[in-house]
């Protein structure tokens, strides 16, 4: 599924929180998203998934037989995924309950869910099913872990997440390293990352696009793992 942005733009009072003339994410890219404190990029997320208007513009899904604005039509979260902050989540569920409520909404059989939960199981380390705790109580690394894998249910053709590095330990951000390269290569999904965190975003990205006050900064090949030293580079100068 391609994703086209197209003059999006988009501000809060007098300050311009997105200004895209283009950018287009290809099917199948793993894409990361870096930039600064206030660069644009959980807004331009936003954006993307319709859960906040641009001034202008427009974000569309295209592939061989669809072609849709996300602002016009809600067919595109039928293979869209997402985590952006702890708004996704139902705090007063425990996370089974949470699993179970996102298998409804997507048609997930009781058996499909089961053997998706077991198939990241390792992933999740036996802290998330099974366990009688609300959402509500687990710790900020528990919670994102359940949002990824709610995101992940629906297996999208589109997953976004938004810091998912962030509050997870060494080990889980490993873990959730491997698991995006994965099910990328598994299902040619087009998967979009943001983190503040470079090595991780280097490791895992084919591309890498960076955002300063809105706007694209430069649009980084790395399929040899050459952002590195640009992106090193890039942020001292501008630190």
């Amino acid at each position: 599924m391609n994703i086209i942005i197209k003059d999006i733009k988009k501000t809060f009072g007098d300050k311009v929180a997105v200004d895209i003339p283009e950018l287009t994410i290809h099917s199948g890219e793993l894409i990361g998203l870096v930039g600064n404190n206030g660069a644009g990029k959980s807004t331009l997320f936003r954006l993307m998934l319709d859960l906040i208007k641009a001034d202008t513009g427009t974000v569309r899904m295209v592939s061989t037989d669809v072609d849709v604005n996300v602002a016009e039509t809600e067919s595109w979260k039928d293979w869209t995924g997402a985590f952006v902050d702890e708004g996704f989540l139902i705090d007063y569920l425990t996370p089974d309950e949470y699993f179970q409520f996102i298998a409804r909404l997507t048609d997930t059989s009781d058996e499909q869910l089961q053997d998706f939960l077991a198939h990241y199981q390792h992933f999740m380390a036996d802290e998330l099913t099974g366990q009688k705790k609300l959402i509500r109580t687990l710790s900020a690394g528990n919670k994102q872990k359940v949002g990824i894998m709610a995101a992940m249910l629906l297996r999208p053709k589109v997953l976004i997440l938004d810091e998912p590095f962030n509050f997870l330990d060494p080990s889980s951000q490993n873990a959730i390293k491997h698991l995006l390269k994965k099910y990328n290569e598994e299902t040619d999904a087009t998967i979009l990352v943001s983190s503040h965190n470079l090595q991780h975003t280097v490791d895992i990205s084919e591309r890498i696009v960076l955002l300063e006050h809105g706007k694209v900064i430069q649009d980084i090949d790395n399929k040899e793992k050459q952002a590195q030293d640009i992106l090193e580079n890039y942020f001292e100068i501008n630190d």
